[in-house]
């Protein structure tokens, strides 16, 4: 038998490729979800999909330690100033303990390095449910906009 080491709330959050040896686990991690979470946000796995179908789209495991929790993806088109946080999905297990807070302060790094990078946008539905609160607790704010039935939010960089 062998131990499973769980990451804790100080666990080193990172964002790592997607490999032939990870893409079951990264997708598995979406099974984890429950209602209404699962209504709020698309599968890994569909996530991945449209990833391979987008010149645009940057995408990351979300790693505690050595442990997958997570999925982020990116639009980065370094074309435009804005840039849109596209999916974020922490599995429920990994849930309370900084490490999507954390993941985002990763994206964040990452899309100031970015060219002519001025502004971070997400969208999300409301209700039960949403993540609309956590991002908030980031700083994204909603600018008035909306994403088909999504209110849109966002975060000066």
């Amino acid at each position: 038998m062998t131990d499973t080491i769980v990451p804790g709330k100080t666990a080193e959050v990172s964002l790592r490729e997607i490999t032939a040896d990870t893409v079951v686990a990264i997708c598995k991690l979406s099974d984890t979800l429950v209602e209404p979470q699962n209504r709020m946000v698309a599968t890994n796995a569909l996530s991945i999909a449209q990833a391979h179908f987008s010149e645009h789209a940057w995408f990351r495991a979300i790693y505690a330690d050595d442990e997958p929790v997570g999925f982020i993806m990116l639009y980065d088109n370094p074309d435009e100033p804005t840039y849109f946080l596209w999916r974020l999905m922490v599995a429920a297990p990994h849930q309370g303990k900084g490490y999507g807070r954390q993941a985002v302060a990763r994206l964040i790094e990452y899309v100031k390095t970015r060219p002519r990078a001025t502004e971070l946008l997400v969208s999300c539905h409301e209700g039960e449910g949403s993540p609309e609160g956590f991002y908030q607790a980031l700083g994204f704010r909603r600018n008035g906009q909306m994403e088909d039935d999504e209110v849109v939010l966002s975060l000066p960089l």
